[in-house]
């Protein structure tokens, strides 16, 4: 294995013009192409190998802990529900607030209802 961290350290000296130069000679004198290996590599991961960031969220409210009147109000502040729509969804708990918010978004809307008192989950 002594060699093989040689060369890495090596490998990881070379500037990119000599890295791009040393490419080519490999694949000239091998005969091979390094996109090839490189493609090979991706398709054999299983998946879930990588953790993939997620982009869309769903905030759902789990419970409306003591300040029922406040969680109401500052339901109505995140969302476009009137009045009836708000009491039915927090006497109704747990439900979906919100589906598909970005991360920024999840996090305001978790942010101020917790604030009241409610339990949120972004799923």
């Amino acid at each position: 294995m002594t060699k093989v961290n040689e060369i890495l350290d090596a490998i990881g000296a070379l500037t990119v013009l000599e890295a791009a130069e040393l490419k080519a000679a490999m694949e000239e004198k091998f005969g091979v192409s390094a996109a090839a290996p490189v493609a090979v590599a991706t398709m054999s991961q299983a998946p879930g190998d990588t953790p993939e960031e997620q982009f869309e969220f769903d905030v759902v409210l789990a419970s409306i802990g003591a300040k029922k009147i406040q969680v109401i109000k500052a339901l109505r502040e995140v969302t476009s529900l009137g009045l009836k729509e708000a009491k039915e969804l927090v006497y109704g708990a747990p439900g979906t607030i919100r589906e598909g918010a970005t991360k920024e978004e999840a996090e305001q809307i978790k942010a101020k209802l917790e604030e009241q008192g409610a339990t949120i989950e972004l799923k």
